[in-house]
């Protein structure tokens, strides 16, 4: 591993920031290539890869396959430049992973966590891990360029900040990239909304990867949505865009915790299946859902409440079903509105399964125009507990450069 960039040679011009995106997303590429995709003249395409080889950015590879002639020269991301990190912050979960410039995943750590402990806390854990992923591979702090970090609620993406986050209110305001950069002094750190940075990984890596128009929603405690707009994330003025968990769909329902009553959220999520679950269990209406609280010392999880479905239980399959439906009823909202190719599902409550999916799909196109959903896809996320992470990557090396104005 090479000594990493001083924090003056952070820029690029535009040329080479297109030059190095296109290599991300594309792999290694020749100059006739570059210069074909980009609509460069051979002059400025010579230049351009002249400058990003001699910072050490990018690197000479081995031959392309002959197109009539010689074969071409390829370059290509140089992994060894520095590294990368991606934190993903869920309610329960701490995700990172290691990266080298190309993107390439070293290492990776889960463990648990708990969301209401304080930030330094928990940061001061992800801090230790990553130090500790870098001391195995024989490098140090220094090395690291970029932390892409997501966090279970509303950011303020220039300011790297939560604001008013439900799940943990001990967060608001603070400074997220001020104590990373305390113990990573050259990395850029950017913080995101945890389901817009999953939305940032399935673009990357996932089903998400060429297509410009689609959503990631995030079915877990709560219910979040990542959009992607011509390619790119959109945030919204204030960085709550996506947060449709709160779309009300019955005005007479249960009150959340954000106080209006009858959100999705709080009648489709994890804890209301789960409720749904206890109380089918407690009133006798599910045999199999009652022997389960009893074999997990009286607790019920939504995960219960699928498997009890897959076997064939009545009760838990209504339930499953119940909440399947209120959420494809808001998608399909969504989908009339922004016309995406593709929705994509993830978060835990996703390993429900078919069950769950085959009753948003329905919802979603009973209730949608034939026109919204010609082309429209629905699927599980394919990269499912792994695309925070990978995406706090890709977010991680998003921001690793600025790009002159």
């Amino acid at each position: 591993m090479v000594a990493p960039l001083n924090l003056q040679d952070r820029t690029l011009s535009l040329a080479e920031a297109r030059v190095l995106a296109l290599l991300r997303q594309s792999g290694p590429q020749s100059r006739a290539e570059l210069a074909e995709h980009l609509r460069y003249s051979r002059a400025n395409i010579t230049a351009v890869i002249k400058n990003l080889l001699a910072r050490g950015i990018i690197e000479k590879l081995g031959l392309g396959e002959s197109q009539g002639g010689r074969r071409p020269r390829l370059y290509g991301i140089n992994g060894r430049l520095g590294y990368v990190a991606g934190v993903d912050i869920g309610a329960t979960s701490l995700d990172l992973a290691l990266a080298g410039f190309d993107g390439v995943i070293l290492e990776r750590l889960a463990e648990p966590a708990d969301v209401h402990e304080q930030p330094q806390i928990l940061l001061g854990r992800a801090a230790g891990a990553i130090e500790r992923m870098i001391e195995q591979h024989g490098g140090s702090a220094e090395q690291v360029l970029a932390i892409g970090i997501g966090v279970p609620g509303p950011v303020q993406f220039d300011e790297g900040v939560l604001v008013a986050p439900p799940l943990m209110p001990a967060w608001e305001s603070f400074s997220i990239r001020e104590f990373m950069s305390q113990r990573f002094s050259a990395a850029n750190i950017t913080v995101d909304n945890d389901v817009n940075v999953m939305a940032i990984g399935e673009s990357y890596a996932g089903a998400g990867k060429g297509i410009a128009n689609f959503l990631f929603l995030k079915i877990g405690t709560g219910i979040g949505c990542g959009i992607i707009c011509q390619d790119q994330i959109y945030r919204g003025c204030d960085g709550a865009a996506g947060d449709v968990g709160h779309i009300c769909i019955d005005y007479n329902g249960p009150v959340c915790h954000c106080g209006n009553a009858g959100c999705l959220e709080i009648m489709a999520a994890g804890p209301a299946i789960a409720a749904r679950g206890l109380g089918a269990a407690v009133s006798g209406e599910s045999e199999q859902l009652a022997a389960a609280l009893a074999a997990n010392n009286g607790v019920m999880t939504a995960q219960m409440v699928g498997d009890a479905a897959k076997a064939g239980d009545r009760a838990a399959n209504e339930i499953v079903k119940s909440s399947g439906r209120m959420i494809g009823g808001m998608l399909a909202g969504l989908v009339n509105f922004f016309n995406p190719q593709l929705i994509l599902i993830g978060g835990g409550v996703s390993n429900i399964g078919i069950r769950l999916l085959s009753a948003i799909r329905q919802a979603v196109l009973r209730r949608s125009t034939a026109l919204s959903t010609r082309h429209l896809r629905i699927e599980f996320s394919p990269l499912g507990k792994d695309a925070g992470v990978i995406g706090a990557i890709w977010l991680a090396l998003e921001h690793v450069f600025t790009i002159e104005a």
